[in-house]
Formats: C-alpha cells, structure tokens, sequence
C-alpha cells in the first residue's frame, strides 16, 4: 500500500507521545522511578491504548507513565533522538515531530527553554546520524490557559530558527482557540507556519476560528469539518491540508470506527488530506501501519492512499527546493534498490 517512489511522510507525530516502553524502563531504572510494572508486557497496558478510551482526555492520561521519566535534559535530548531513529526504522523519509515543552517539563520541574533546547539537539542528531530529515514543530498547550500559554511561547521563540511551525493542543473543548489569538500572531509575525488541532473535540466552527483567526495553514484532525458543506469547499478551495490520524481517531472515540472516519470524504472532496500516526507510543502503532491497516480499513482503495502519500508531501511545511530534492533522493534511492 505504500508507494515506493514517492516520499513516507508523517506530518502530526507528537515526540512526547512516541516513547519507546524499553526507555521508559530504562530512565525508570536509572532515576528510581517506581512503575506499574517492571517489564515491557506489564507496562503495555499502563502507557497504549488497550481498548477504545471514553475521549481524548482519557487517551491523553496515557501520557503518565511517558512524562513520569523526563527527569532532566538528557533525557528530553534521548526522547528526541529516539523519534528520529524509530523514523527510519519505519522507512520514513521526513518527519515532523511536534512537543510541548511545559508539557515535558511539568512534572520535574524543568526549565521548558531548556527542554526545547534538549529536543532540539536530539532530533538534529538523531537527523544527522540517520539521514531522516526532520523538522519541529512548537506547541502551545492550551490545557494550560492563556498566561502559561505565553511562557510557553517564549521557550519556543528563544530557540526559533530551530523551529518550523507552532501548534495548538490539549483539551479544545474548554480552552477554544480564541484564547490564543494574539500568541498566534507573533508566531506568524516571526515566520513560524501554523498547524492547528481542531475539530476533534469539538464542532466545526473551531476549525473557521483556526483558520479566521489563529492563521492555520493545516488542521489536525478536522473531524467535525464533515459537518459543514461550506468548510469542507473553503478547506478544498483554499488548500488548507487535514493531518489525519485514523488510529488514534477510533482510540480516542472521537469515530466509532476506520470506517466510520471521514478520510474518505476528505478525499473524494478534493482536501488535500494526509496520513500520520499522533501518538505511536500511545497507540501502538507505525506509519507503515496506518496505510496498510488502517488505511484501507477507511475504506480507501491503493490509488487513494498513494495520492494522499503524495498529499504529505504538497502541505509539507518545507520550501519548494526542499521538497524537489526530498522527491529526487526517494526516487534515486528506489532505482538503486
């Protein structure tokens, strides 16, 4: 199912939610941190998704046992390092790995510049010792309300040229992205790209509101967006891409089912939708795993689900010459295989 000439792509992947349950072992055991259980199989259950949870909040509890290890900066900088090298060994060929540093830092009490910092540096090695390209998308927590929102922003802005786009998360049905309007356009004031979750959640109107008024290029998720004929035209009009995440989508009950998910739609509307995995280390998933699992679970045919590879590769936020020579590696690569 996978097209072997055009780039793997994932664009929504949160790095603090891709944990390998060997390194949350390993750090619980260097720092003393008491765990559920004591070995990969007992743990399984305490950090990915067993059963479909009641909401995305319940998913989000998942995220325990991952934070509970991020003791220090290297630590954050082996998080970081990790998702690049789990990349390639999935076959991805770029990646976008999105974080919340007052996220990865709540919990010890970091600094969260210094958690960026740490990222940063673990995904830039990871890329270089790969070959993986990676690039890194900032997040503001919207959990955390407004004001810590700003402190968040700051952390990320200290560490800009290092950083691609900025995104909106956490619980949308009680912090709406109204509360965020004004950080959102500092992040477009300094170049950043933006992403935005919306519509999972919550209805389609926060997907107009992303798009209005927080400057989204792209939308995470965008499940309630079926429900306007208007929106799913303007989001096809405009090219504005839909990071899809067909897995996590049923894990979270926001859809009943991969073939209840509204991909389909999106597709056969003209979206430029794409393909990504959220979470892995929560869902238990790969890349390769959603296009030849769950893709066609979607109901989604093998021409479908090339086009939309491709997609990944149109909303990528790369520039057009990184986008030429990605191309041109993947094909050289196939012809010497």
């Amino acid at each position: 199912m996978i097209e072997q000439n055009i780039p793997l792509i994932d664009l929504h992947r949160h790095l603090d939610g891709s944990i390998r349950l060997e390194t949350i072992l390993d750090l619980a055991r260097i720092h003393n941190i008491a765990l559920p259980a004591g070995d990969i199989e007992g743990l399984r259950p305490h950090v990915q998704v067993v059963d479909p949870q009641p909401g995305i909040m319940a998913f989000l509890s998942k995220f325990k046992w991952m934070t509970a290890i991020l003791v220090d900066y290297d630590a954050c900088r082996r998080i970081g390092y990790e998702n690049v090298v789990d990349a390639r060994n999935e076959g991805i060929d770029y990646i976008e790995l999105r974080f919340s540093p007052w996220f990865m830092a709540e919990t010890h009490q970091l600094d969260p510049q210094g958690v960026t910092e740490a990222v940063i540096d673990g995904v830039r090695s990871g890329s270089k010792d790969t070959g993986v390209k990676a690039n890194i998308i900032g997040i503001i927590s919207r959990t955390y309300g407004s004001v810590t929102g700003w402190k968040e922003l700051n952390a990320l802005t200290n560490c800009r040229e290092n950083i691609v786009a900025l995104d909106l998360a956490g619980d949308e049905a009680n912090f709406p992205g109204n509360l965020f309007v004004s950080h959102f356009r500092k992040a477009r004031d300094i170049g950043w790209r933006i992403t935005i979750h919306a519509g999972e959640a919550a209805g389609a109107e926060n997907v107009w509101q992303a798009i209005h008024e927080l400057g989204a290029e792209r939308i995470g998720h965008a499940i309630h967006a079926v429900d306007d004929p208007d929106l799913i035209g303007f989001l096809r009009d405009h090219k504005i891409g839909v990071e899809s995440n067909l897995t996590s989508n049923v894990q979270t009950s926001t859809v009943p089912s991969y073939r209840a998910h509204p991909i389909k739609k999106f597709f056969e509307s003209g979206i430029l939708v794409t393909i990504n995995t959220d979470d892995p280390g929560i869902s238990g998933i790969t890349l390769p795993y959603e296009y030849q699992v769950a893709a066609p679970a979607a109901g989604l045919s093998s021409s479908q689900i090339s086009q939309i590879q491709g997609n990944a590769l149109s909303i990528a936020f790369l520039s057009e010459a990184e986008k030429t020579k990605l191309s041109e590696q993947k094909l050289k690569k196939g012809s010497n295989q």
